[in-house]
This record gives C-alpha cells, sequence and structure tokens, in this order.
C-alpha cells in the first residue's frame, strides 16, 4: 500500500502544474519563443519528453561543438582569463565547489555556481529571475554584467574579443559550419546561440535512480528505496518542491501545456524578524518589488545535487547532512553566516508551507541522504560530448 501511494505521488509531480502565483508576477508568461521540432538526437531514454527548443535557434551537431569550443575557451572573457568553464566543473555536475565564484576581474559573484545537468528543462535560469526564459537571455549575464563582473565584455573590448575568434582557423571552419547562411557569423547574437545550444545539449538520465525507474530493481540499495519512499512523503514534503523526472516543479519541455516557473522561500534567512534576507540578494524581491517575494528562490534540480555542494543559493550549507538537518528544523535556526546574524528562518513569514519540518530517526536521515546520492550521474559527469576540446586536443 505505502509502495502503491509512493509511486502514485510520483506521477502526480510528473504532471504540469499552474504555479504562476507562486512567481510573485502572475501577469508575464513564457512568450519569448515558440517551439520548434528539433531532430536533434539527445539520446532521451523512453518516456522522457524533449527539452523545449527555441524556433530562433534551432539544435544542430555543428552548433554545438561550436559551443563547446566557446565555453571553455577564455579568449571569450575581457582579460582572457577565465571561461564558462572557470567556475562550471564537469567533475562536478559543472558547478564549482565553492560558496560563490569570482569573476575575471577579481569580483566575488553572490551567488552560487549551479550544476548544468538538464538545465534544458528550466522554466526560468538563474537564481531569482522570472524574465530570464532561455539559455541565450541567460548567456547575457555573465558575458555582458557588471554588478558584478563575470567574463566582462564590455562596449570597449567587444571587437578586440570577435576579433581573437574570428581570426582562429578553427573557429572559422566551427562558426562555417554551425552558420553555413550566414556571412559574419562572428558576432556575440551567434556566440550566444551556439553557447546555449551546446548547453541545451548537457542532458543525461543515467542514475542509479533512472536505471531504477526503467526496471533494474538491483540499481537501489534497500536504504536507497526506503529513502526514496520517504523523499515522496507528506511527511518530509520534499516532492513538493522537487518533483517531476527532473527533481524540480521549475520544469519546461515539448510537451508542457501549462507554463510552470515557481520560486519559494525556505527559510534561510529573517534578518528582521520580517523576511528580510542579505541586502542585494532578496530573491524575486529585486525584480519585482513584492514583500512576499522576499527570500523567493527558483527549486533547482536536484539531480547531481551529492556532488555540487554546497548548497543554498548562497552556497551557506556546507554538506547534504546540513541540508537535510536545515529541512528538519523547518528552516534555519539564529545563526551566524559570514559575520551576518541570520535571524531565526523558521519564523520567516513568507516561508513556504511546504517547510514545516519533520523528525527523522538516525536511520530515516542516512536512507534520505542515501537516495538523494543516488541521483548522482556519473556517464554525465564524463561524457566526452560535454568535456574540454582544448584539453583533449592537447593530449591527443
Amino acid at each position: 500500500m505505502l509502495a502503491a501511494l509512493s509511486q502514485f505521488k510520483r506521477s502526480l509531480s510528473l504532471l504540469p502544474v499552474v504555479l504562476l502565483a507562486a512567481c510573485g508576477d502572475a501577469d508575464w508568461q513564457h512568450t519569448e519563443y515558440a517551439a520548434s521540432q528539433s531532430s536533434f538526437d539527445f539520446r532521451l531514454p523512453a518516456g522522457i519528453p524533449q527539452p523545449f527548443v527555441p524556433a530562433n535557434n534551432p539544435m544542430t551537431a555543428e552548433k554545438v561543438e561550436l559551443g563547446r569550443h566557446l565555453f571553455y575557451d577564455t579568449r571569450l572573457s575581457g582579460n582572457q582569463t577565465q571561461s564558462c568553464a572557470s567556475c562550471h566543473f564537469q567533475s562536478l555536475g559543472f558547478a564549482d565547489g565553492v560558496a560563490v565564484p569570482t569573476g575575471s576581474t577579481g569580483e566575488v559573484l553572490s551567488r552560487n555556481s549551479q550544476g548544468l545537468l538538464n538545465v534544458a528543462y528550466n522554466a526560468t535560469y538563474t537564481w531569482a529571475n522570472h524574465s530570464l526564459l532561455s539559455l541565450f537571455s541567460q548567456h547575457q549575464v555573465p558575458l555582458f554584467g557588471e554588478f558584478p563582473v563575470e567574463l566582462g565584455v564590455n562596449d570597449a573590448n567587444q571587437q578586440e574579443i570577435l576579433t581573437r575568434i574570428s581570426t582562429d582557423p578553427q573557429y572559422q571552419s566551427l562558426f562555417a559550419a554551425a552558420y553555413p547562411e550566414v556571412e559574419n557569423p562572428f558576432q556575440f547574437t551567434a556566440i550566444s546561440q551556439a553557447m546555449a545550444s551546446f548547453i541545451r545539449s548537457m542532458v543525461s538520465f543515467e542514475s542509479a535512480y533512472d536505471r531504477y525507474e526503467r526496471g533494474d530493481s538491483s540499481a537501489l540499495t534497500e536504504s536507497q528505496k526506503r529513502g526514496m519512499a520517504m523523499f515522496f512523503d507528506e511527511k518530509t514534503e520534499c516532492f513538493h518542491c522537487h518533483g517531476g523526472f527532473n527533481f524540480s516543479q521549475s520544469t519546461l519541455h515539448n510537451q508542457t501545456v501549462f507554463f510552470e516557473a515557481p520560486f519559494f522561500n525556505n527559510g534561510l534567512y529573517n534578518l528582521d524578524g520580517l523576511g528580510a534576507y542579505p541586502e542585494g540578494n532578496q530573491g524575486l524581491f529585486e525584480l519585482t518589488g513584492k514583500v512576499e517575494d522576499k527570500g523567493k528562490f527558483r527549486p533547482v534540480s536536484l539531480r547531481n545535487i551529492a556532488i555540487t555542494a554546497p548548497y543554498m543559493h548562497d552556497g551557506s550549507l556546507s554538506s547534504l547532512e546540513a541540508v537535510i538537518d536545515f529541512y528538519a528544523a523547518g528552516g534555519r535556526k539564529p545563526a551566524v553566516v559570514n559575520g551576518l546574524e541570520t535571524g531565526d528562518g523558521r519564523l520567516n513569514p513568507n516561508k513556504s508551507g511546504f517547510v514545516s519540518g519533520f523528525t527523522l530517526t538516525d536511520q530515516e536521515k542516512q536512507d534520505l541522504l542515501s537516495f538523494l546520492q543516488a541521483l548522482t550521474d556519473e556517464h554525465f559527469n564524463q561524457d566526452a560530448r560535454f568535456s574540454n576540446p582544448f584539453q583533449n586536443a592537447k593530449s591527443e
């Protein structure tokens, strides 16, 4: 009976749900692009829908390969010191293992670098921006952002950067193959489209959990099976924010009927007792100005979660054990983080009703932890399709 109930809840969590009211702004819709029918081979197992592909940037193998080179190329930053891969390491699921990254000019960012596995299925991008609806638009942030500077592309160095790329014989071939009908493809629009295509191709469903769902009953240990039942149980309520095939309710694909883009406050801070988060890092509130949106962030996918520590938007929780303890408490107890008193997050007035707390035995906690570890996709973390092409060239 319990097993059947758990399976039923997992099935429910796969359905698209209208959650626009949770966004803090119910007036916007996903109308930036229409979807295209993609012939690109994402290598998806049966039952998994294709990612949403914008009609103005269709997927091609040539464009993906160009994007792979650009993703790893430090020449794309203003001072040639960083690439996208500087904050996204394949061995760590394309996260970087630090609380918050540092940009190419030494400015420290305020938000944690997210892993990139299956981000093609994100309904929105970055931690708390309901207006970034595509990988292309997301890419403008690290490329051109000034507060803080990441890659440091600006009006003064744009042409120099394009010259670095366009005079390279290898890039001349790669751009010609990716954009055969474009007279001069050496533009930042084409660069962003190619990198978006590469990141969109980072799709994989080869974790132990996936193998178990496809019928391999031996793929999960007994502890992981118990942890899975607990994950999908009302006791912990994990699945409410991290449900569906991609373990995030913020999911979009080519079969989506209703656009779903929820943002949640999980009680990480409560500086003033009225719901305040640290200045400059207050989540969706910074865009909407609505008090109820303070501390609301997009629920990330839990795929590869065991290797993408530290956790939360500011990297303030160092381990999965700490994350489980945090949710068991119903939010953060008063603490000092980086010299800042967090307040009692458990009493945050904007906190989601799904973060109500729960009690686990030591064995139950270990079971839940074991299940989360079963979401690691080692195949993805070693897949040559996503590896550094310059490093590979040196080793050949």
